[in-house]
């Protein structure tokens, strides 16, 4: 904190120095000064103890932080200040005023804009609190205030203007100024510099400067607005103030200023004192005109606005001006360059000056006035040729219109007759005004300048100036003028001509000149010019007949008439005008006859198009006649010697170049075409020319289009049949060409012709069709046909063109034809495309562009449709049509996905257009929802073609019951690829109907329109219930639920479907009726809405209801039977009991007798524990008497292929009641009760393995499930009794069970599971067999271990085997262990259960063969038993394969039940068992059998695998059982339980499995972990520390040090105790005077890193010894695969060795051998020192010698 103090007053400090320095004043500036009371506020100078006790104590702390230097606090400060303002009450903001004007005077200078414009900001806030409180600090703070309003920041002036507005309004604007004026005057005048603004020593030079010239601007323009702000009266007072600063000469260098903002301010400047003080100015003359005239160069566009400003105002207010400058040296060149410059990117801005310029400047100086006027204009126009003038349209426009005033001013200033005035007359227009229309010419970018208007203009006003009677002889100058100029334009056009290599821009510009000439108001836009056409016809006329709405009558008796003047001045250009048309047109026909001059046709073209005179005409044929007589003569044709020129031209020339086949354009010839119809007499005589063209139909109707003129030339040939067959041909012929050839050689032609179809389908003029009616109908016919032949041809050819080509013409047609879907064709299209985009684009084969182009052109069409006139009236095909198809799609077709949502996507397009139709929405919609709706036998047809194979779930799972044949010959639903037509219809009408719902679309009968939606969402219901009720749905189904997703249909958004109670009711119905999925549907929604069970007892009233038993009824009570109220649950046993007490013998098999009954009881049991327990023996006896009385119905040890599915669904439900009996009858079973349940379940037993073959059936494969779960409950039932429990039951039957029923039940399906598994190998698919598998795995797991020792399953010996065990044992895990490859879970837990039973008993038949080990010379090992080893090996391979990919420390996922998943969980369950076995072994035999493995390379693989498949995180997220203080539950802390049929935690399974392996691999065999890890790469090494270390090594030392504090061993002569706190275990050992104390430290990643041994006391041992113990101990515990206990058992034996006199090994310095425990035995002859054989071993093959390591003699 020190620091920052520091930092903080030496700012103050600096601060107070700085403002000593100014010595509290702020300086003026030009003229502008504070006021004389010296008023300050700054306590970082003052101190704290002089400040006001007025200054609020929050604004004190604002004030100081205002005078600090830093610009973010003081842009903060200032802020805060104006927030401050805003928010304090005024008397406090009051207390600021006396300080606010020297801060702001400083402040409002500051050199950051943020600053300045914050600190305008605030003062509107001050000013809004303080109002006219602020009246006595005015004249302190005006001077600033102005010079704020004209600060260069604009945001900071607008802040000022609109603090200053606040304060006054407009109209006391000038008197607020007036009365400070004086003090805004002071004279601190022109004394101010950078360093005097700012200090030198803290302010850069750069920022003084930009500071300097900011305010110096700032108060030149502060001064202008004060100038302009004073009311008049005041403004001469300030006259005299102004005297010091206008004499003095560093004023008038501003000038001349290096800043163009500062020159641009003078400059504004002199012009307000111009405005305002004339007179003052004119006493300064010498000096002002110099400073501005002289300057006339000035290229900077900040400057030059200001400074034409001020010349204008100069010249306006100085008469004698221009003898204070030398103009023709020091004005006139300058001018001169800036006009050849163009302007220098300013024409804008100087040229509309230059005509003031001219008229003010004296003609002394203008003399010679030849000169003077050519080297002006010549200026302009060598400007004008720049190239930063050519590029803007602005400059050019800007340039041409001051070229044009100042010549019309020129030439009004010399009309006379006297030479000189000639002479300039004849200069300005041969050598100025023609160049320059030739300039434009060549130049295309300035022929879109004002230049042909303007000189139309002009010619305009001369012409009218011929007719004005002076005697000065005006009039006739005029005359002369125009003669002139037409015979100068005349020669520089012919010039033009008369060329072959004609410039085709430059013809254009002509035509286009020419146009304007004839009628510039008409051509007012000249870049519009190509769609205006003039013509010399009587246009009123035309007019007028158009207006009245009749095809105009263009007649045209060969004169031309210029519309716009009056006749009498028309002749004056008419004559010219023509001739100069009729010449250039026989010099262009010369070049075309000639040469073939396509540019001339071109030009001919535009004349004739601007010109259609028969004159011309006339002049046209005389000229090409002189050409080529001798072709005339030659054809005598009747149509040559028409009467009408236009016509003989059209015979003669034009059809002769639009049959010249070269010709790519023709438009041009269209152009002329027309000008010949417009000299035609009749409509009739028109259509009889046309008629008889073939080529240019195109062009002829896209300008008839365009142009109304034009259309009435040709409306009767438009209308006319000859139009309408062609182009249906036409049609025709694009179509099919399109359709069959895949060249795009005449792709052009195709495109204009398509162009044109489209032309005349939707361009209609006055509400009628371009062409007849019934062709408009003939051409959608064609395209409609073509578009369904689209399809089929799609896969064989190119039909991309044509089918874009037909969506383009329709779309068009479709949009722009009002009504054009009355017409029948036009719905057939729109049906044909509408069924193209409602099929996938794999039965279309169309492109994603087309399929979007043809979307958007059925979405146009149906948009006319919804909105036509009429449409109620004639009711629509294409609705109808479209909906059966829709409906035949949905029901009869096979769509796949993809199709089905393409389909709904487009139904859905359609309903939402629909909508659209506003109050006859309703109506449509409900017609269109009606078509498509199946009726009731049609939904039931589709509901039975939904495959069968749901049932087999709900029927396993006993919440349905049947006791009839369904079909086996089911199609296998994983090998189909389309979707099912019921899940297709109620898909598609549920999407509909939630768009009807959402849109709340009014319908006629709503009620009729609701119970159709909530049949619809029922029938949705029905199939999503079928999906959810199959084993293992196809990916087509999972397909098509994620489908459901996407187009949100799910059980949340049916919610929204009005009543749920009226849904349910439906369901109950139906449940009732037909039972099955209709009673599971209705479930589900009970159970996702968490319907009450009030609602529920509303659907049956009353339980009587259900009967009599249907199986409807039965269905539904079993669905409902968890819902049930207790009360409602005991009704229905007590009815049921009542019904099988009477029930007949034949009645037994039946629904509605003790099937049903019995199902029934099952069901109300099964869902909860009701009152009437005591009810339950006596249904025993019922079942036993029926035993007595009918044996057949019972299926004891039979045959089941001739029983009935009666008999089959009857026997299930017995034997569903027995465990059910067995949990809730409170009352114990009688002696012969025990037997028969026990003997019937053993006899039901014997009747499944009997009919393993018949599985496949489903009611046989219940059958079999339920008699195996009977097994299961009856071994549970006494695993499970407690001794109270026993003494209940008859005496013999504990022993009964285990000697007898459970031997028969284990013997019985041991060898079931091994036929069953023998029989398939794959019970992947979650086929039948998993089913069985399952029940049948449960039982076995109840197998005890002397069971499965004495089995009775046939041998089974491998070839090679290397084993120690007993036939017996052998053959059981030769038959086993294979099966943990078995691909299905429950075959793969059920044999781990089993063999897991055997694995503690393997380890001692390898005792025998312990001896001959030790002795061996090489180290020696010893496989774990041969057959799980084997199965271990296959596995390894599997896993190879599936893992290779993954980056150890990668986290695989594995998909539950998939085959990986059945390999990884055999390979760790296999594991499993291994460890097991070793944990079960001595330590001598662990030796052997670790050393095995580490040849194998067996462990290391797993522990590379484990790491694959454990996860990052092994979080438990399983039920919480313990309090919320616990530590996170993980993989490692709870345990893992592998139940057969539990599979609620399948995607946990795996990762659990893993992690659990991994802790036992840790736990029984660290030392080999610990060698696999040191010797892993790096990056594996630290994946494996910070894992074992984070999640594993915690539990393991705990489990470590609790093993120990709760151990029975006893040594003799050793106490061992444990800290669990230091994780420390203490060894204490004594033998006579001896007393040795050893502390084992664990590691933070036990068991990975290395144990370390202290040493405590000792008493009686050499150090030497001592150290070797210590290092023993440490080998023992680190290299031995084992538990500390194990490893300090194994030290003391060693001690105790030594002490009992066995001489330590002197290879490894100890008695016994660290890894496989044995004695030092080999002795050298020699030295008779004895040696562990493996050690020697060693020594050999390291040393390469046979020497004896002490006594180096050859060791025999």
């Amino acid at each position: 904190m020190g620091g920052v103090n520091g930092l903080l007053s030496s700012f103050s400090g600096r601060a107070a120095e700085l403002l000593a320095k100014e010595r509290g004043t702020v300086p003026g500036f030009i003229g502008f000064g504070t006021s004389q009371s010296d008023l300050g506020y700054v306590p970082a100078v003052q101190g704290a103890e002089e400040i006001d006790s007025l200054v609020d104590a929050d604004f004190r702390v604002v004030l100081r932080k205002l005078s600090k230097r830093d610009v973010i606090t003081k842009l903060k400060a200032m802020q805060e200040f104006g927030a401050m303002c805003k928010e304090r009450e005024s008397d406090v903001v009051k207390g600021v005023l006396p300080y606010w004007p020297r801060i702001y005077c400083k402040i409002s200078l500051d050199h950051d804009r943020r600053v300045r414009e914050a600190t305008q900001q605030a003062f509107e806030q001050l000013i809004l609190k303080v109002k006219k409180h602020l009246a006595p600090y005015l004249k302190s703070i005006m001077g600033y205030w102005l010079i704020a309003q004209c600060d260069t920041y604009s945001p900071a002036a607008s802040a000022a203007k609109v603090a200053f507005e606040t304060a006054f309004p407009s109209s006391k604007q000038p008197e607020a100024v007036a009365f400070c004026k004086e003090e805004m005057l002071q004279d601190h005048l022109l004394k101010e510099t950078p360093d005097t603004l700012s200090d030198p020593q803290t302010v850069p030079e750069e920022e003084r400067e930009a500071k300097y010239f900011r305010i110096l601007t700032c108060s030149l323009l502060a001064l202008k607005k004060l100038l302009c702000m004073l009311p008049k009266n005041e403004t001469h007072s300030l006259e005299e103030k102004l005297i010091p600063l206008q004499s003095q000469n560093k004023f008038w260098k501003y000038g001349k200023h290096s800043v163009p903002q500062v020159r641009s301010a003078f400059f504004e400047l002199v012009s307000t004192f111009c405005q305002l003080l004339p007179e003052s100015m004119k006493a300064e003359a010498p000096r002002i005109c110099p400073a501005v005239l002289l300057g006339i160069d000035d290229s900077d566009a900040v400057v030059c606005p200001a400074l034409w400003e001020a010349v204008l105002y100069i010249l306006a207010t100085i008469e004698d001006c221009w003898s204070h400058v030398n103009a023709k040296k020091g004005v006139l060149p300058k001018l001169w360059i800036v006009l050849r410059e163009g302007g220098r990117g300013l024409a804008t801005v100087i040229y509309p000056n230059l005509l003031p310029l001219i008229s003010k400047i004296p003609h002394g100086i203008t003399e010679p006035k030849l000169d003077f006027y050519r080297t002006f204009f010549s200026s302009i126009i060598q400007g004008l040729s720049s190239e930063r003038a050519i590029a803007s349209h602005s400059e050019c426009s800007a340039i041409i219109s001051a070229f044009m005033e100042c010549f019309r001013f020129a030439m009004l200033q010399n009309l006379g007759e006297e030479d000189e005035q000639k002479q300039i007359q004849q200069m300005l227009i041969c050598d100025q005004l023609i160049p320059l229309i030739e300039a434009v010419l060549k130049e295309t970018r300035l022929q879109i300048g004002p230049l042909f208007y303007q000189i139309a203009e002009t010619l305009s006003s001369w012409e009218t100036k011929t007719e004005i009677l002076n005697d000065d002889g005006t009039a006739e100058t005029f005359r002369s003028l125009l003669s002139n100029f037409w015979d100068s334009l005349s020669k520089m056009y012919v010039l033009h001509v008369d060329a072959a290599d004609a410039d085709e821009k430059s013809l254009v510009a002509i035509s286009c000149m020419l146009q304007f000439l004839q009628s510039p108001e008409s051509s007012m836009k000249p870049s519009k010019r190509r769609t205006i056409k003039i013509r010399f016809t009587d246009e009123n006329e035309s007019e007028r007949n158009t207006e009245n709405g009749k095809s105009a009558e263009v007649t045209n008796n060969g004169e031309s008439e210029i519309l716009t003047d009056p006749p009498h001045i028309l002749f004056l250009r008419k004559e010219p005008l023509e001739d100069l048309v009729c010449s250039l047109a026989e010099l262009s026909i010369v070049y075309i006859s000639e040469q073939k001059s396509d540019r001339h046709l071109k030009f001919l073209s535009a004349l004739l198009n601007s010109f259609p005179s028969r004159r011309v005409y006339q002049v046209l044929l005389e000229q090409e006649n002189g050409v080529s007589a001798a072709l005339t003569e030659s054809q005598e044709d009747v149509k040559l010697q028409h009467e009408n020129p236009s016509v003989r031209f059209l015979h003669q020339n034009l059809i002769v170049w639009l049959k010249e086949d070269w010709r790519k354009e023709t438009d041009f010839l269209v152009d002329i075409l027309y000008s010949v119809l417009r000299c035609c007499n009749s409509n009739t005589e028109r259509k009889n020319i046309l008629d008889d063209l073939t080529k240019v139909s195109y062009f002829l109707v896209i300008q008839a289009c365009s142009d109304s003129v034009k259309h009435s030339l040709v409306s009767g040939w438009l209308k006319g049949d000859v139009l309408g067959e062609k182009l249906v041909i036409l049609a025709d012929d694009l179509c099919y060409k399109g359709l069959k050839t895949t060249t795009t050689s005449s792709e052009l032609y195709c495109s204009e012709r398509w162009t044109l179809l489209s032309l005349v389908l939707s361009q209609h003029i006055k509400n009628e069709s371009l062409i007849g009616e019934i062709y408009v109908e003939r051409i959608i016919d064609k395209l409609q046909a073509a578009l369904s032949k689209a399809k089929d041809l799609s896969e064989a050819g190119n039909t991309e063109p044509s089918v874009s080509f037909i969506c383009d013409v329709a779309s068009n047609f479709f949009s722009s034809v009002k009504g054009c879907l009355l017409m029948p064709s036009s719905e057939d299209l729109l049906f044909t495309i509408f069924q193209l985009c409602a099929q996938s684009q794999d039965a279309t084969h169309l492109s994603d562009l087309l399929v979007n182009k043809l979307k958007h052109t059925w979405l146009s069409g149906l948009n006319s449709l919804v909105h036509q006139v009429g449409y109620m009236q004639k009711q629509s095909t294409f609705l109808h049509k479209s909906a059966l198809w829709v409906k035949n799609q949905i029901q009869s077709s096979s769509l796949d996905v993809k199709s089905l949502q393409v389909l709904i996507s487009a139904v859905n397009d359609l309903l939402t257009k629909l909508l659209e139709a506003g109050e006859l929405s309703g109506c449509l919609l409900g017609a269109y929802f009606e078509h498509i709706t199946p009726t009731n036998s049609e939904w039931e047809k589709l509901r039975e073609s939904l495959p069968i194979e749901w049932l087999h779930k709900p029927l396993l799972e006993g919440r349905l019951s049947v006791n009839c044949e369904h079909s086996r010959t089911e199609v296998k639903l994983c090998k189909t690829t389309k979707l099912p037509n019921h899940l297709c219809t109620a898909a598609l009408l549920s999407k509909m109907a939630l768009l009807i719902q959402e849109h709340e679309v009014m319908f006629e009968n709503r009620d009729a329109e609701r119970k159709k939606i909530e049949n619809i969402i029922a029938e949705l219901l029905y199939s999503l219930q079928w999906i959810e009720e199959l084993d293992d749905p196809p990916c087509l189904l999972l397909e098509f639920l994620n489908m459901l997703q996407v187009i949100s249909i799910t059980y949340e958004d049916l919610s929204a479907f009005g009543s749920i109670t009226n849904l349910l009711q439906i369901l109950f119905n139906r449940s009732k009726e037909c039972g099955r999925l209709w009673a599971l549907a209705m479930v589900r929604l009970i159970h996702t809405k968490n319907i009450a069970s009030s609602e529920i007892k509303q659907l049956y009233k009353m339980t009587e209801g259900f009967f009599p038993l249907t199986e409807g009824n039965l269905h539904t009570v079993q669905s409902l039977s968890p819902f049930l109220p207790e009360e409602e649950k005991e009704e229905l046993v007590i009815q049921c009991t009542a019904k099988l007490m009477a029930c007949m013998q034949t009645d037994l098999l039946s629904t509605d007798g003790a099937f049903g009954c019995l199902a029934i009881l099952n069901s109300c049991l099964h869902s909860g524990s009701i009152d009437c327990r005591e009810l339950l023996p006596g249904i025993l006896k019922i079942i036993m008497s029926w035993r007595n009385d009918n044996e057949d119905s019972f299926l004891f040890s039979c045959n089941l292929k001739e029983a009935t599915p009666q008999l089959l669904g009857f026997n299930i439900e017995m034997i569903r009641y027995f465990p059910l009996l067995l949990k809730y009858s409170t009352s114990p079973l009688m002696d012969n009760e025990w037997d028969f349940v026990m003997c019937s379940m053993l006899a039901w037993l014997e009747t499944t393995r009997e009919n393993h073959s018949l599985y496949p059936v489903p009611l046989v494969q219940i059958f079999a499930c339920v008699s195996c779960d009977l097994a299961s409950a009856l071994s549970a039932y006494f695993q499970a009794a407690t001794p109270e429990a026993i003494k209940n039951l008859p005496m013999n039957l504990i022993s009964e069970w285990k000697e007898f029923f459970s031997e028969g039940i284990h013997n019985l399906l041991l060898t079931l599971l091994v036929k069953v598994t023998g029989e398939s190998k794959d019970a992947s698919e979650k086929s039948f067999q998993n089913s069985i598998l399952k029940s049948l795995g449960e039982v076995l797991t109840y197998i005890s271990k002397d069971q499965l020792l004495n089995h009775k399953l046939p041998a089974k010996f491998v070839a090679g085997q290397k084993t120690n065990l007993p036939d017996n044992l052998q053959t059981l895990l030769n038959t086993l262990s294979p099966l943990l490859l078995f691909r299905a879970r429950p075959v793969q837990i059920t044999v781990y259960h089993m063999l897991y039973k055997l694995m503690p008993e393997l380890p001692k038949f390898d005792d025998e063969d312990l001896k001959s080990y030790g002795d061996e010379e090489e180290e020696s090992a010893l496989s774990p038993p041969a057959a799980l080893m084997s199965v271990l090996a296959t596995q390894e391979l599997f896993l190879e394969n599936i893992l290779e990919c993954i980056p150890v420390g990668e986290y695989a996922v594995v998909q539950p039940l998939s085959e990986e998943f059945c390999f990884i969980l055999g390979y760790l369950l296999t594991w499993k068992l291994i460890l097991t076995f070793f944990k079960a072994a001595s330590s001598q035999l662990r030796a052997l059998y670790s050393q095995y493995l580490r040849r194998t390379k067996n462990l290391n693989k797993l522990l590379y695998h484990l790491f694959r498949l454990m996860p990052e995180n092994p979080a438990f997220s399983g039920p919480a059982t313990e309090g919320p203080d616990k530590d996170t539950k993980t993989f490692f802390t709870e345990e893992l339980n592998l139940g057969v049929k539990d599979t609620a935690v399948l995607s946990s399974q795996i990762p659990h499995l893993a992690c659990s392996v991994y802790h036992m691999t840790l736990k029984d065999l660290p030392a080999m972990v610990r060698l696999w890890w040191n010797s892993c790469e790096k990056r594996v090494f630290n994946v494996v520390d910070k894992f074992t270390s984070k999640y594993v090594s915690n539990v393991l030392s705990l489990q470590e040090i609790s093993s120990v504090q709760t151990s029975t061993q006893l040594f003799n002569g050793m106490t061992v105790k444990a800290r669990s706190a230091t994780r420390e275990v203490i060894a204490t050992y004594s033998v006579d005077d001896i007393f040795i104390e050893l502390i084992i430290q664990l590691p933070p990643n036990y068991p990975l890193g290395s144990i370390t041994v202290e040493s405590g006391k000792r008493v009686g041992v050499a150090v030497q010894q001592w150290r070797n113990w210590m290092l023993q101990l440490s080998t023992y515990l680190t290299h031995q695969n084992g538990s500390i206990m194990e490893g300090l058992a194994l030290w003391k034996n060693n001690v105790d060795k030594r002490f009992e006199g066995i001489e330590d090994c002197m290879i490894c310095f100890s008695v016994i051998h660290g890894s496989n425990y044995s004695l030092p035995k080999k002795a050298c002859r020699t030295c008779k020192k004895k040696f562990h054989s493996a050690c020697l071993y060693k020594w050999f093959t390291s040393s390469n010698k046979s020497t004896c390591p002490l006594c180096r003699e050859t060791f025999f």
